[in-house]
């Protein structure tokens, strides 16, 4: 191919799981949270905002900010409670450290599956109403008049009768000392001011004045820099190495191994580290993985495919006897590689040891997990421990791990008293991530004599992201996360067809290769296989794709009302204009994920030579309430860059154990001549909160797919799509 264009949580328990899986822990947040503590800070108000005499309002984040505008969206839900002046609002990251001081005052800190808004919502908005009602109560107070008389708006309190005002700032100090509401009404988000607008983004100047620093960004007086290389095969370690060889190399401290895996040098500046590390003559015991391929793995997973044994996911009525007794079958195998997150900033942290504290500062999309991993690594308990987290330079779910937080402890421990910045090198961060999963997939359909769909088996073979970070969460042989948007029901993806018959298994084969949670998951694979074969059977049938999709989806409104607004925008009963003289074809896909609903049409033209150009993509999304319009469609625009990039380039190989690609020369991404015009329908209908940013990705490779077999009659059933000649 070629392209043109809290309740409460036991603390040893949760630094025990926190530290082995980065994951999330479910909890529900006490109102008593809300309220100060011993520790809290002049000004403050509750956990979530702290009002100055000057009437400037910080409102605290605890969800990671990574480009994707939580950091906004979370301060508009605080603030629109809050009632106050906008023009006045600021944030702040409060720390893991003192979030477990406070009782876990703060909540959930982790970042990912889309869930920092539509997780969090509640407990934020009832932080910013119950500040109001506190300053307000702090008003009357002083005017000795029934809170009641008093109203709130826009960091003003005004005694209704009188005319009498107060500023926030007035009465700030008096508020935070006035007992927590118990009772607590949220707006009706109809009555939404601040929330719900196109607001511009707190952190945008920031970032284009070149004020934001990120964690490879910082320097602190005496630091250190330290560079690291691990063992290139996946479960090696290492065996040897001469320190001395290096040792009077200019601005080289120190040689350290880290583990039982990886060597350190630490310099004065990161590139003597960098390149004493190189010159380090070390030798790795490659351990038991130091012959394993990409093409072993293919035939594990391909056997996979047939295996008697595999987890149920979804299953409906007997689709093994409806498949046996079908006029007619219709079958395809898929597959989906390994892929790289890829983050603009590699992987860093700066620690700090000593033998009373170790503190950490790192860019993370899990604060509670970064703090446990600290301890851990430190052999210090988790009071003497802290986190500082800083804007992350990209996430993807990569920065969900703590496994570069463990080696710069490591390292500081190694140099007491020294802060050491570990960061690591583009090609370690490419060799040593935590990988998209890879997958297999056969697809089945039955069909009776009229055509009509009587069975569909979808035999999923591969990887299980939790059997490698959390075992506990796979149960029976189970993955959950293996069948997201496949199941029957469930705010984490659900199918959204409804077939006489359905089985989807999974046969779990798990590599040597570590995975980790790549944005989107594995609704992103899930999607290309249900949604190509859905355009599969449309074209064995003679059916047109759109109507095939909605004969199935009469009992699925929601699914069927994104795929609709799509239709609608993009004009599917009207053929679309050629450009430069090249015929446009359309694909659609949809699916239902992370708590939303998406749909996409794809436009695409191949020339006779093959080159590819995607011209347009119409997606639409059901996220159920929209906190930030502006912010969802940038989400939906760059889910599709990264979308794109996955299905036209994204694939990791291993040869001798370890993975081939190194940097962005053989692990390309789109670059804009690549992009097509991104024209986003939002069409949220309330009643339940979903996630945006992931769900989108999803659709972005089958729409692009069932466009190309549309202009060429060609069925691409494995990515990238680099591999895949287009030529007539």
């Amino acid at each position: 191919m070629k392209l043109l264009t809290p309740a409460n949580v036991d603390r040893r328990h949760f630094l025990k799981v926190s530290a082995a899986t980065g994951l999330a822990i479910g909890f529900h947040l006490p109102q008593a949270a809300l309220a100060q503590s011993s520790a809290a800070a002049p000004n403050e108000i509750n956990v979530w905002v702290v009002v100055k005499p000057d009437d400037q309002v910080v409102i605290r984040i605890a969800r990671s900010e990574m480009g994707q505008g939580s950091l906004t969206g979370l301060a508009q839900l605080v603030a629109e409670e809050l009632e106050c002046n906008w023009a006045k609002v600021s944030t702040e990251y409060p720390t893991p450290g003192q979030s477990l001081a406070r009782n876990r005052a703060w909540g959930n800190f982790s970042t990912g599956g889309s869930r920092g808004i539509r997780e969090s919502q509640e407990y934020v908005r009832k932080g910013g109403a119950t500040a109001r009602m506190m300053l307000v109560q702090a008003a009357a107070n002083e005017w000795k008049v029934p809170a009641g008389e008093c109203s709130a708006a826009n960091s003003i309190i005004t005694h209704t009768p009188t005319g009498r005002t107060l500023s926030y700032g007035k009465v700030a100090t008096a508020a935070g000392q006035l007992a927590v509401p118990t009772a607590v009404t949220l707006k009706d988000p109809k009555d939404w001011k601040i929330a719900g607008k196109r607001l511009a983004r707190l952190d945008t100047v920031d970032k284009v004045t070149g004020k934001q620093i990120y964690g490879a960004d910082l320097q602190m007086p005496g630091m250190l820099n330290a560079a690291i290389k691990d063992c290139p095969v996946f479960g090696g370690k290492v065996k040897s190495f001469n320190a001395s060889a290096i040792a009077k190399r200019p601005g080289v401290k120190k040689v350290v191994q880290v583990g039982d895996s990886a060597v350190a040098v630490v310099a004065d500046t990161w590139w003597r580290a960098k390149t004493a590390l190189d010159a380090l003559p070390i030798e790795w015991d490659e351990g038991p993985n130091a012959k394993a391929s990409s093409a072993a793995t293919a035939a594990i997973l391909k056997a996979g495919l047939d295996a008697p044994e595999a987890a149920v996911g979804n299953s409906q009525g007997d689709a093994k006897a409806a498949l046996a007794s079908a006029s007619r079958k219709i079958e395809a195998v898929y597959s989906y590689p390994h892929q790289n997150h890829a983050t603009m900033e590699p992987m860093n942290a700066t620690a700090r040891w000593t033998p009373e504290k170790c503190e950490v500062w790192t860019p993370t999309q899990n604060g509670e997990s970064a703090l446990a991993a600290t301890s851990e690594a430190s052999g210090l308990p988790a009071r003497q421990c802290e986190v500082y987290k800083i804007h992350l330079g990209g996430g993807f779910g990569r920065r969900s791990m703590t496994d570069w937080i463990r080696q710069a402890v490591d390292i500081a421990k190694q140099m007491p008293g020294t802060p050491v910045k570990l960061m690591w090198t583009r090609e370690e961060d490419m060799q040593h991530g935590r990988y998209h999963p890879v997958t297999h997939c056969k697809m089945q359909a039955g069909l009776d004599a009229q055509g009509n769909i009587t069975a569909v088996h979808m035999r999923l073979s591969g990887q299980s992201i939790l059997a490698a970070v959390n075992p506990q969460g796979v149960q029976n042989g189970r993955d959950p996360v293996v069948f997201q948007g496949l199941v029957a029901t469930g705010l984490e993806g659900s199918l959204g067809y409804t077939f006489p018959n359905v089985l989807v298994d999974h046969a779990m084969r798990n590599p040597s290769v570590p995975p980790g949670f790549w944005r989107g998951v594995n609704l992103n694979q899930n999607a290309i296989y249900m949604e190509c074969f859905m355009d599969e059977i449309a074209a064995a049938t003679q059916q047109d794709p759109l109507a095939l999709r909605r004969k199935l989806m009469a009992q699925h409104p929601k699914h069927l009302a994104v795929l609709n607004a799509v239709a609608q925008k993009v004009g599917w009963d009207t053929p679309p204009p050629d450009v430069g003289g090249q015929k446009v074809f359309r694909g659609l896909a949809q699916i239902m994920g992370f708590g939303s609903y998406v749909a996409a049409c794809a436009e695409v033209s191949v020339s006779k030579d093959g080159d590819l150009k995607i011209h347009r993509i119409v997606a639409s999304t059901d996220p159920g309430y929209a906190v930030n319009p502006q912010q969802i469609e940038a989400q939906v625009e760059g889910s599709f860059v990264y979308g794109l990039s996955a299905a036209l380039f994204g694939e990791c190989t291993v040869k001798d154990g370890r993975i081939e690609q190194t940097n962005f020369n053989d692990y390309p991404v789109v670059l804009m001549r690549h992009m097509p015009k991104v024209e986003t329908v939002l069409v949220p209908s309330g009643g339940f909160w979903g996630g945006v940013g992931e769900p989108t990705i999803a659709v972005a490779a089958p729409a692009v797919l069932n466009a190309i077999f549309a202009a060429t009659g060609k069925r691409i059933r494995d990515l990238p799509l680099k591999h895949h000649s287009l030529k007539a």
